[in-house]
């Protein structure tokens, strides 16, 4: 890997201004036009934006400056160093594990590359429900196009890997749709460890593209630094005060580091968005900050084949089918995307329920297991609310996610279709990841077992790497904490740009939902600020 160029190290060695952790020092105060709290899908976006638009933007980031020569594959390395809380932040009652970036370009440095624009269904209901009345498909094309141009989104010709071709040969059967997912990348290797962060620079995340082409242009970056709390007056925000963090997240000083900005973008991530507003006292005079917070709540069915599966190797993923949405009213009993995840031995093991002899006969199988999940599409009826982000006595969020009878129901549907899909396809047996479970070898004993399986918190495996909503976008004040071109509806100066913005779920991956709708706001939000004619792509 050696031989592959790393635009990163490059970009420092040119002059880049980075400051915090171990780049030089922050100083005590630091003046520009905008603060964006974040580098992820909406901060990345909004940052290369602006910089085109001249004006002069700082980024804050809370996690690490790492780059392709730190990304080995290993498992052991990526979890702690790039996401937050190692991979293992949960949800209040630990009944959901919810995967996060937490380093330079968040979640988009460790994603999957799986690229939907928003479904037609998601505008729709935004538009009745939420008074959107600008979100159409045809509105956001030209903004979608933009984004995928930039980011070389585009369908992946290469056949998928076993793992994903099982979901579509299993779904052919049964006469069930499956299709092909674009991916964003240019110059892929096909190996599969995306979640590690991409070593060869082909994965078109924020550290590769919108980041460094800010940096080119003058933007200044803080990393290691926690955004802490605004400072308000007359209804403005006056300052954002910063804190130098740890590797872990724990304060490495008590300096405090004041951005003196015109205006201020929170792109932090939904759960911590409403948090760092939360924690600054934000107006919220509706008691919507940090309510109707999704996850796409996900669970798992396993699988063994008497071939070769490899889960790990080859585009993580790459096949889905959107029957049990297509088939399921919006706002009736939870629909569910199916796709194929990718499998590696410390997701793999602690993931699965078990332990002792019955993991260490699943660790014996792992070449040949498949997996698939099943992705629950919550906000769209009143028995699904989502969760709602609070702060811990330290000022650190954490997500209270019920998971009720309503989801739990789209979860005993997930299983069965996932068990008939893996029989469908020709597995010697399938085995839901749930702790009650068994390993069945046929498909009417496991519609028989799912049947009579308790769908309980913590005894039911749910995980998810997809978090939306919490700081709404909406039309009118009651109903959202932002107005619909990002604006706080109390606080001028404030924007917030990432996917705490959602009113409810997407219903698919959602990043690309992030890059084309920040692509509009940060373009208008550029000319707003008196900045000149910009375009992303």
């Amino acid at each position: 890997m050696s031989a592959i160029p790393d635009p990163i190290r490059e970009g420092l060695a040119r002059g880049w201004k980075v400051h915090g952790g171990p780049h030089a020092a922050p100083p005590a105060q630091i003046d520009c036009d905008v603060a964006i709290v974040g580098t992820g899908a909406g901060a990345g976006i909004t940052a290369e934006v602006l910089t085109k638009a001249g004006l002069d933007v700082v980024m804050i980031e809370e996690g690490p400056l790492k780059t392709s020569s730190d990304f080995h594959q290993r498992e052991s390395e990526a979890y702690p160093s790039l996401y937050q809380e190692s991979a293992a932040r949960k949800t209040a009652d630990k009944a959901i594990t919810i995967l996060q970036g937490r380093c330079v370009g968040g979640s988009t440095t460790v994603n999957w590359t799986s690229s939907f624009r928003t479904p037609p269904a998601t505008l729709r209901f935004w538009r009745e429900r939420f008074g959107l009345v600008d979100m159409s498909e045809a509105a956001l094309a030209p903004w979608f196009e933009q984004a995928e141009r930039r980011l070389n989104v585009a369908p992946w010709l290469t056949p998928p890997n076993e793992n994903n071709d099982l979901l579509r040969r299993g779904a052919e059967k049964l006469g069930i749709r499956a299709a092909a997912i674009n991916r964003n990348v240019l110059g892929c290797w096909n190996l599969g460890s995306c979640g590690m962060g991409c070593p060869t620079n082909a994965k078109q995340s924020m550290l590769v593209t919108t980041i460094p082409a800010a940096l080119d242009a003058g933007a200044r970056l803080l990393t290691e630094t926690q955004a802490r709390n605004f400072d308000l007056a007359n209804g403005r925000v006056s300052a954002l005060n910063c804190v130098a963090v740890r590797r872990n997240g724990e304060p490495a000083s008590a300096q405090i580091t004041r951005v003196v900005a015109k205006h201020y973008v929170v792109a932090g991530g939904a759960i911590n968005s409403p948090a760092l507003l939360m924690r600054s006292r934000l107006p919220d005079p509706h008691g919507l900050l940090g309510r109707r917070t999704f996850l796409h709540p996900v669970v798992i069915s396993s699988a063994t084949f008497d071939q070769p599966v490899k889960g790990w190797d080859g585009a993580p993923q790459t096949i889905y089918s959107d029957h049990f949405l297509d088939t399921q009213e919006i706002d009736g009993p939870i629909g569910y995307k199916l796709e194929a995840p990718p499998i590696h031995p410390v997701i793999f093991s602690t993931t699965l329920a078990g332990y002792g002899q019955q993991q260490a006969d699943a660790l014996k199988a792992f070449p040949n297991t498949h997996s698939l999940l099943s992705l629950m599409r919550d906000g769209f009826h009143e028995q699904s609310p989502g969760g709602s982000v609070k702060l811990r006595d330290d000022g650190s969020p954490v997500l209270d996610y019920p998971l009720n009878a309503f989801l739990m129901d789209g979860a005993r549907r997930s299983f069965l279709s996932m068990a008939e899909i893996q029989f469908a396809a020709g597995a010697r047996s399938v085995t839901p990841v749930h702790e009650l479970a068994a390993s069945y070898t046929s498909w009417a004993q496991a519609r028989e077992a799912i049947n009579g399986l308790p769908m309980k918190p913590l005894l039911t495996r749910v995980v998810s790497a997809h978090v939306m909503g919490g700081c709404a976008m909406a039309g009118n004040e009651r109903q959202g904490v932002v107005r619909a071109d990002g604006t706080h509806w109390q606080v001028e100066n404030l924007s917030v740009h990432d996917g705490s913005l959602f009113p409810t779920s997407i219903g698919a991956n959602p990043q690309l939902s992030i890059y084309g709708l920040v692509t509009q706001l940060a373009t208008q939000l550029g000319k707003r600020l008196g900045g000149r004619e910009a375009m992303l792509a």
